[in-house]
C-alpha cells in the first residue's frame, strides 16, 4: 500500500551522543538521530503525506530533515525533508525551525529550535509518553478519526525550552553560556489536505504559553528557513550552492476589477529550475516553497524579512542586506559576520528589527540611495544563486505567566515559478535583474497563499454568528455608457449591470476547514491470474454530509490503475455517477448556477407533464434552445449533466453492484440492522460493488484505487472535489491468491527465469518504477510467485552455499501476498554472479524445491 496510514511516525532522537559530519559546513556535530536515552526526552518525527507536500515534521520546534537520511521504519526509505510535488523526489528543504525571543526581566533572550551553525537546539519535548507525537484526522475511515481533528491529517506536538541539560542543549559559542529558557511550552498542530485547492499547503497552528513566573515583554515570533532545493540525486553543494529568495507582498486578485490582494509570502526557489539541455526533465525543480503568516496575537503586528548567506570557512564573506545605522535606528554589528545572527542578543534584533530586504536576484544592484549598504564584492555569484537562509518574524505582544497566544502561518508551494525552462539563460543579466524577474510566475504561490488564509478563517462564514461574514469586494464586469450633463458640464456615467459579491477575508475567527470531497470507499482487491477484482463499500462516502453544504453531496466513484506510486501515472479505468443535473437559470447576468444537482425523477416532477413523464429529456434543453414553460413565464433553464452521468449498475456494465437486489438498510447502524442486510464480515450489502479488471500481465504491478467524488459548492464556487487518487492506492499483482498457494495446488515458481542483465529490464519500466533514483547494481529483481502468505525463502549456490534467506510474511488478505521479491544481493551484501541457483520455499504445510539461473 501506498499509505498505510495517513501517518509514518518515526523515532529516532535522544540523548546527544555521537557525532556526525554535517555535509553543508564540514564539520562534525552532534547527532540528533541514532541515539536514545531512557532517562530524557526522545524527539520524534512524522510525516505528512496527505496532500502534494511531503514535510518531515518533529517534535522540537523543526521541519525537515537536516539534510539527514531518516528510514522509515516500515518501507525502510528515507522519509521526504519537504518534496513538492508529491513523489517527485524533488527537495524543498533542509530544515526549519521555530525563532522565540523576548525581554525576560533584565535579560533579552531567544530560544530556537535549530540555527546557522546547527549547534543549538533549545525546544526538546518532555520525556516518553508525554512527549509522544499524535494524530488526529476529520477522515472517518482513518484509524486517527476524531472529532476534534482539524483535517485529513493532523500531526500534534508539545515541546518547551527549559531544558537547560548540557548533553542535550549546546553551551552558545557566541554568548558563552548556558543556554537560559524563555520558560514557554509550545503545542503545535499541523494539519493537511487532499483537496484539490488546499493540496499544495500545510497549515501550522501554534499555541504558545508562558510556564514561567515572569513577565515576557516584547515578544517576537519567526521562522527560520534553511531552503536548499534539488533533486534527490542532486543533494550537493553544487545544487544548494544556487538557490534563491525573495518576498511577494502581493499579487493581483483573480476576480479581476483592479483588486489586488495581501499575500505576505517568504519563498525560496531554484535559481533557474535546473532545466536539461533547454527543457525541464523529471529532476528540474521549477517550483517554490514558502511561508505565509495567517495568524499573529497582535492586532496590528510588524512584520520583518531578512535573508543571508552564510560562509563557514570566512566569515568576512558572509552577507545579508543591511540598512545603514541612523540616529532614530542606530547600527548594530551582528558579531563576526554580516549578515548571519549569532547569539541571542543578535538573534533578537533580527527578530524584532522592521526590515524588509529586497529579493536576492536584485543584491548586484545598488540599493544605497533607498538607506541600504552597498552591494558586495561577490554579489553577482549571490544574485544568480547561492546557500541562502531567511526568517520571516513578527511581534510584539506580551504573554503574562499562565497566558497562553495563538500564532498560525502556512508551508505553502506553487507551482512552475519558473515558467519557461530557456528564460535565465536568455534573460538572465545580473545588473538588470528585471527582466528575467518579471518571467517569473507567481500566480500558484498567490493561489496557494490565499486559499491558505481562507481554510484557516473562511470569507463570508460567520462562525461565530455575530453578524458579520468578513470583508468583501463589489466587482462588476458588464457597463453601458449614459452621457448626460451635472452642474453643465457633459459627463458620462457607467451603469454597470453584473456584479458579483466576493468575500475575500473571513470573520477573524478561526474556522481551519475546509470543503471536501465524500470520504473514499473502503476496498480490497483479489487477485487472479490475469486479473484483479476489486471490491469496496460506500457506505461513508454515500451517507456523510459536506461540512458546509450539510447535504449528503456524494456523485459518484472513479476506479484508477497505475504502474507506480506517481500521480500521473493513474489512469480511470472504471467510472460511476449518479445521473444529475445543473439547472442553469437565465437572470440579468447572464445564466447562473444557483442550486444543488437535480436528480432525473426531481426535474421530471418540477418540469414534466408528470413525475412518471418518460419523454422529458433534460440533455435537450441547451443554451441555443433553453426550456421555458407556460407554468414558469419568467424563467428560462439549461440542463447540464453533472459528470458524465454513467449510473448503470446492472449485468455488464463497469462497476456493478454485488448484491443488485438488496434494498436500502433498515437502519444505518449494523448492530440495528436487519442480519440479512449485512455480508458476512458485517458490512453493508447494499453499498457493496465490484469491477473485474481483466488482461493484465501477471508478472507487472499494479497500483489500485478507488476515490469518491461529489458535486461541488455551486454557492461556493467550488468545483466538484475528489479524494485523492494516491493516498490509499494497493499494490497488487494479477497472480494467484495465497489461500490458492496455500492449499498445495499451486507450486512456487521465479520469474525471470532467466535473470539476463543484459536485458534492459530498467530501461524498460520492469525495475526500479517505485524507486526510479535506485542504483543500477540495486536494482535488480527476482520474483518468487504462488507462495504461501507465510514462509521462508531459501537460495542456495549449486555448492549448497546458502546465499540468501528471505522471510515472507503477509497477511493472507494483501493482495501481494503470493509474491516477493528479491534484490539478488547475497546476505554478505554482494550481487549474486552469474550461476545456476536453488531455491527452498518452506512453509507449515509443505516444503517445495525450484532453480533458476542468472545471465550477466
Amino acid at each position: 500500500m501506498i499509505a498505510l496510514a495517513a501517518f509514518v511516525l518515526i523515532t529516532f532522537f535522544g540523548a546527544a551522543e555521537g557525532r556526525e559530519v554535517n555535509p553543508k559546513t564540514g564539520r562534525p556535530e552532534r547527532m540528533l538521530h541514532g541515539a536514545t536515552s531512557a532517562a530524557g526526552p526522545i524527539v520524534e518525527y512524522a510525516a505528512h503525506n496527505r496532500g502534494n507536500i511531503q514535510l518531515a515534521i518533529a517534535n522540537n520546534g523543526t521541519f525537515g530533515t537536516r539534510g539527514y537520511t531518516i528510514p522509515d521504519p516500515l518501507t525502510g526509505e528515507a522519509i521526504p525533508s519537504c518534496v513538492f510535488p508529491k513523489n517527485s523526489d524533488l527537495v524543498y528543504l533542509w530544515v526549519a525551525a521555530v525563532w522565540a525571543g523576548a525581554v525576560k526581566g533584565n535579560d533579552t533572550l531567544v530560544s530556537v529550535g535549530d540555527e546557522d551553525f546547527y549547534v543549538t537546539t533549545e525546544f526538546w519535548p518532555e520525556i516518553k509518553p508525554f512527549g509522544d507525537i499524535k494524530y488526529e484526522s476529520i477522515d472517518p475511515s482513518s484509524r486517527y478519526f476524531s472529532t476534534t481533528a482539524r483535517s485529513e491529517e493532523d500531526i500534534i506536538c508539545e515541546y518547551t525550552d527549559t531544558l537547560t541539560d548540557n548533553s542535550y542543549v549546546a553551551i552558545d559559542p557566541t554568548d558563552n553560556r548556558p543556554h537560559k529558557p524563555l520558560g514557554i511550552k509550545v503545542t503545535q498542530r499541523s494539519m493537511a489536505w487532499s483537496y484539490s485547492y488546499a493540496e499544495d499547503f500545510i497549515l501550522f497552528d501554534y499555541r504558545i504559553k508562558n510556564i514561567d513566573t515572569r513577565l515576557l515583554s516584547d515578544v517576537y515570533l519567526g521562522i527560520w528557513v534553511d531552503g536548499d532545493v534539488w533533486h534527490i540525486t542532486n543533494r550537493d553543494a553544487a545544487h544548494w550552492n544556487d538557490d534563491i529568495v525573495g518576498f511577494l507582498r502581493t499579487y493581483p486578485a483573480p476576480e479581476g476589477c483592479g483588486y489586488i490582494d495581501t499575500v505576505n509570502i517568504a519563498y525560496h526557489t531554484d535559481n533557474d529550475g535546473d532545466p536539461a539541455g533547454g527543457v525541464w526533465s523529471e529532476k528540474s525543480v521549477p517550483h517554490a516553497v514558502g511561508v505565509r503568516v495567517v495568524r499573529t496575537p497582535s492586532e496590528k503586528p510588524k512584520y520583518s524579512f531578512n535573508w543571508w548567506i552564510i560562509d563557514y570557512s570566512d566569515p568576512s564573506k558572509d552577507f545579508g542586506p543591511r540598512l545603514r545605522g541612523t540616529p532614530e535606528d542606530p547600527w548594530r554589528s551582528l558579531g563576526s559576520r554580516l549578515g548571519t545572527p549569532e547569539g541571542d542578543l543578535n538573534k533578537y534584533y533580527l527578530l524584532r528589527h522592521p526590515e524588509f530586504d529586497y529579493d536576492q536576484y536584485f543584491v548586484a544592484q545598488d540599493h544605497t540611495m533607498k538607506g541600504w549598504l552597498p552591494p558586495p564584492e561577490n554579489a553577482a555569484d549571490i544574485a544568480d544563486g547561492y546557500d541562502c537562509r531567511y526568517l520571516l518574524s513578527f511581534g510584539p505582544f506580551n504573554i503574562h505567566p499562565g497566558q497562553e497566544l495563538p500564532v498560525s502561518f502556512a508551508w505553502l508551494g506553487g507551482a512552475f515559478l519558473h515558467s519557461n525552462p530557456g528564460n535565465f539563460e536568455r534573460l538572465w543579466d545580473f545588473r538588470h535583474p528585471d527582466r528575467f524577474y518579471n518571467s517569473l510566475d507567481f500566480s500558484g504561490l498567490a493561489a496557494n497563499s490565499r486559499w491558505a488564509s481562507w481554510i484557516y478563517d473562511n470569507p463570508g462564514i460567520d462562525t461565530d454568528n455575530d453578524g458579520y461574514a468578513g470583508k468583501f469586494r463589489v466587482c462588476c464586469t458588464d457597463s453601458s455608457a449614459l452621457d448626460t450633463i451635472i452642474d453643465g458640464n457633459d459627463t458620462t456615467i457607467f451603469i454597470y449591470t453584473s456584479c458579483d459579491t466576493l468575500y475575500y477575508e473571513g470573520d477573524g475567527v478561526p474556522d481551519f476547514r475546509g470543503a471536501g470531497p465524500p470520504p473514499a470507499p473502503e476496498f480490497s482487491i483479489e487477485p487472479s491470474v490475469g486479473k484483479l477484482v476489486v471490491r469496496f463499500n460506500g457506505l461513508l462516502s454515500e451517507t456523510t454530509r459536506d461540512i458546509f453544504s450539510h447535504t449528503v453531496d456524494f456523485e459518484g466513484y472513479r476506479i484508477y490503475m497505475g504502474r507506480d506510486d506517481r500521480p500521473s501515472s493513474f489512469s480511470v479505468v472504471a467510472s460511476y455517477d449518479r445521473e444529475d443535473y445543473n439547472k442553469y437559470v437565465y437572470t440579468n447576468d447572464g445564466y447562473k448556477l444557483l442550486d444543488i444537482p437535480f436528480s432525473l425523477d426531481s426535474l421530471r416532477c418540477l418540469y414534466a407533464d408528470s413525475c412518471n413523464d418518460p419523454d422529458f429529456d433534460p440533455t435537450l434543453y441547451t443554451y441555443s434552445r433553453p426550456f421555458t414553460h407556460p407554468d414558469f413565464p419568467e424563467s428560462t433553464f439549461v440542463f447540464i449533466p453533472q459528470d458524465y452521468n454513467v449510473s448503470d449498475l446492472g449485468p455488464g456494465s463497469q462497476i456493478r453492484k454485488r448484491f443488485p437486489d438488496q434494498p436500502y438498510p433498515s437502519s444505518l447502524n449494523p448492530d440495528l440492522a436487519d442480519p440479512s442486510e449485512l455480508t458476512e464480515d458485517g458490512k453493508f450489502k447494499y453499498f457493496e460493488y465490484e469491477y473485474v479488471i481483466e488482461d493484465l500481465l501477471p508478472t507487472i504491478p499494479y497500483y489500485i484505487n478507488v476515490t469518491a467524488f461529489d458535486f461541488g459548492s455551486p454557492v461556493a464556487g467550488l468545483p466538484a472535489l475528489e479524494t485523492s487518487i494516491v493516498n490509499g492506492a494497493q499494490l497488487a499483482y494479477a497472480l494467484t491468491s495465497s489461500e490458492d498457494a496455500l492449499s498445495g495446488r499451486l507450486d512456487a515458481y521465479v520469474y525471470p527465469n532467466p535473470y539476463r542483465a543484459d536485458a534492459d529490464y530498467r530501461e524498460r519500466g520492469l525495475e526500479s518504477r517505485m524507486n526510479r533514483d535506485e542504483a543500477p547494481d540495486r536494482s535488480h529483481r527476482i520474483h518468487f510467485a504462488n507462495l504461501p502468505p507465510k514462509c521462508t525463502i531459501r537460495i542456495y549456490s549449486l555448492d549448497g552455499d546458502l546465499v540468501r534467506e528471505l522471510n515472507h510474511d503477509m497477511d493472507p488478505s494483501d493482495p501481494t501476498s503470493s509474491h516477493h521479491e528479491w534484490n539478488l544481493i547475497t546476505r554478505n551484501t554482494q550481487l549474486a554472479v552469474t550461476g545456476l541457483y536453488y531455491f527452498v520455499v518452506e512453509s507449515e504445510t509443505r516444503t517445495q524445491i525450484g532453480k533458476f539461473a542468472i545471465i550477466r
